[in-house]
């Protein structure tokens, strides 16, 4: 099946995985979202308690899509794992911190003999929800900015400067993504808050959040898409060499057509999942899920499938990463295709077990007969 096909349709077939992985994780954050409105949503520690052992059923899975987004990147770009994570390591490692502290905070927040007292986990959950999110935000903006990065001819990464990742916040277009997926989270987080807590006082105080997060993410994600659109984006030509084009960006997806359907579905979902929570319906999460990962999908499988560099470098032009210059072997992945197909499984088991757990909604009454809380 996958030793039939040639090279080029290798890596177009793993940048979808890539992307949908970036569409799967874009979903995910509404764990990051709900931590950064624990203190907005929760005025007491039985409501606190709610709130946190919602969101503690689930937060695993987001850091385990996480981990798979890095993985994949490794396996079938390694080239730009090791350009990127390699040399834009500060950014990273402050990225992973975040998600380091929320990982200890759900473990030890209600820990006896906890030194720190539980409002310190609190804090670093709200860390993790707010920095943590706006950090990958301005990284994966570095796909459409660039990066200060060289290769020579043996495929050396050179970074320029001493910033190492961080000199991307100083360039205020990079801001728009990561506000747009900090906004984003917030109202994935009331959506999934809707559907899982039954309580008359925080459902009230979700709907009321609902509508301010919902203005905010759009205005950030509008002016993102402007800028992309009009900017200058970093085409590959029939040579395989980089120039600079005005609104390529645009271009790639009025070229693929399916890929603007998808994307165009996708923020129509997103904008009917807003309206479902403005008016506090159960089932906004759903069209706001899938509106997010088709919507995220779209954007970062038009950057590999369209002819642009995914990875530009601003130093130097030829040295922009492409999904034909950045992949893996064709028999690594031709191998890793196979594997692949377990996804499909995986994604079954997660919806399975999600069901399973979603089927009875949390209340303060049931929080209080559990044994365990996060």
């Amino acid at each position: 099946m996958f030793f039939g096909l040639d090279l080029a349709q290798l890596q177009i077939y793993w940048w979808l995985i890539f992307s949908l992985l970036a569409g799967l994780l874009s979903f995910m954050f509404f764990v990051q979202g709900g931590q950064g409105m624990l203190f907005e949503l929760a005025k007491n520690e039985e409501e606190k308690a709610l709130i946190i052992n919602s969101l503690g059923r689930k937060w695993e899975l987001g850091f385990t899509t996480l981990v798979l987004f890095g993985g994949a990147a490794f396996a079938a770009f390694p080239l730009f794992y090791s350009t990127s994570f390699g040399g834009a390591y500060w950014v990273w490692l402050l990225i992973l911190f975040c998600f380091i502290l929320q990982a200890v905070s759900y473990e030890y927040r209600k820990k006896e003999g906890n030194l720190l007292g539980s409002k310190t986990y609190e804090i670093f959950l709200l860390l993790n929800g707010i920095l943590g999110v706006f950090l990958i935000g301005v990284a994966l903006s570095t796909f459409f900015s660039g990066a200060n990065f060289t290769l020579d001819s043996h495929h050396f990464v050179s970074w320029v400067g001493s910033a190492r990742g961080l000199e991307a916040l100083l360039n205020p277009y990079n801001f728009l993504l990561g506000f747009a997926l900090i906004f984003l989270s917030r109202i994935l987080a009331c959506g999934y808050f809707l559907n899982h807590i039954d309580d008359a006082i925080i459902r009230q105080r979700i709907i009321k959040k609902f509508t301010f997060n919902a203005l905010l993410f759009l205005l950030f994600f509008l002016g993102f898409l402007f800028w992309i659109f009009t900017k200058e984006g970093f085409l590959m030509n029939a040579d395989s060499t980089i120039s600079l084009q005005k609104y390529l960006y645009l271009m790639n997806f009025l070229q693929i057509p399916l890929l603007m359907g998808i994307f165009l579905i996708g923020v129509l979902l997103a904008l009917i999942g807003i309206f479902l929570g403005y008016k506090g319906h159960k089932k906004a999460i759903f069209a706001l899920g899938l509106g997010s990962v088709l919507s995220v999908f779209a954007l970062m499988a038009s950057l590999g499938v369209g002819k642009s560099a995914f990875y530009p470098s601003l130093v130097d032009l030829q040295s922009s990463l492409t999904i034909y210059n950045a992949s893996s072997s064709y028999y690594t992945l031709s191998v890793m295709g196979y594997v692949s197909l377990l996804v499909p499984f995986v994604l079954a088991y997660i919806i399975y077990v999600w069901s399973l757990m979603d089927r009875v909604k949390l209340t303060k009454k049931e929080l209080q007969e559990q044994t365990h809380s996060y």
